[in-house]
């Protein structure tokens, strides 16, 4: 999802350069001159944008801190915050000016003397907020580490790797699993289909259901008696297309042996990781819902649709 910037048209050049940078180091950015046109609602398209967003980078400067649309900006930025209980605002200081009070207290990255020391600030702060490739999940007994990629080197040939590290609190081992997915030929032609309309992430959503369904389906544990890694494969089979998902599954355990078998419940793990997946899509604006699921019905139409998949 996008980072919003909230900035005084005053300060257009400014924040051109920055949105440009951030738009080179591969970041998605929202930015009203690039995405609002003759006509669109002013109101109604910030509202969404600044709903969807991951994060608000809130440009700072004497023209900014005085700005009525600006402060409404920052308003509903500050209002996520509170409702979410995470990080969305991101100060950027362009120049000396009066801070507002209740960004006082947040650590801002600093453009007033050199633009690359800023940016190099910006982009840490955005990887921590943005990234759903890189998770960590957490309670009071135990914390996840996760890392998702995908891989496509052919237009028939589209691949997903998930991998865990999963630590208990007091334990001294932790336990890696690594869920190795592979498409056939009809499957990844559905997957360039999402990529080339802008939808690849709903394709990897809607392939996370289906794992997490069959896994748990299944029932899946593995019992890891000793250092040797146990595997295990599932296929996911559309019940009304050639559409095929191949899984397979290996689990094994690092760190000190403790005489004692370690019981993994991998349809735990995966539900996890599909949970946050779904809170990131519940951070999309209305509109932003609306055009996922008309995505969804229109290749559930078309070929594969999660109800359809049965594990063997």
């Amino acid at each position: 999802m996008p980072v919003f910037i909230s900035y005084s048209r005053v300060d257009n050049s400014f924040a051109t350069r920055l949105a440009m940078q951030l738009v080179k180091h591969r970041a998605n950015v929202w930015i009203d001159q690039w995405e609002l046109h003759v006509g669109d609602s002013l109101i109604s398209k910030i509202q969404d944008a600044i709903q969807g967003a991951s994060a608000l980078i809130v440009i700072l400067s004497k023209a900014s801190v005085e700005s009525e649309w600006c402060k409404k900006e920052l308003n509903s930025g500050l209002i996520r915050e509170l409702d979410e209980k995470r990080v969305v605002i991101l100060p950027v200081l362009m120049e000396e000016c009066t801070i507002p009070l209740f960004l006082r207290e947040k650590l801002y990255a600093d453009f007033r003397t050199d633009f690359d020391a800023g940016l190099r600030s910006v982009l840490e702060a955005i990887a921590r907020v943005t990234s759903d490739t890189l998770i960590r999940t957490e309670s009071p007994e135990w914390h996840v580490d996760w890392a998702f990629d995908w891989a496509l080197t052919g237009r028939n040939d589209f691949s997903l790797t998930l991998t865990a590290v999963e630590q208990a609190v007091g334990q001294p081992f932790t336990v890696l699993t690594v869920i190795q997915v592979k498409a056939n030929a009809v499957a990844a032609d559905r997957y360039v289909a999402m990529l080339e309309a802008g939808f690849d992430w709903v394709e990897r959503a809607i392939l996370l259901e289906f794992i997490g369904a069959a896994i748990n389906e299944k029932a899946l544990r593995i019992r890891l008696e000793d250092e040797k890694a146990q595997k295990f494969s599932v296929r996911l089979v559309d019940k009304s297309s050639p559409a095929v998902f191949d899984l397979e599954i290996v689990s094994r355990r690092l760190g000190s042996d403790t005489g004692r078998d370690i019981v993994l419940d991998i349809g735990s793990q995966v539900n996890v990781f599909r949970a946050h997946q779904q809170e990131v899509q519940k951070r999309l604006s209305p509109r932003e819902q609306e055009r996922v699921r008309g995505i969804r019905a229109l290749f559930a139409s078309k070929g594969p649709n999660p109800r359809d998949y049965v594990a063997c």
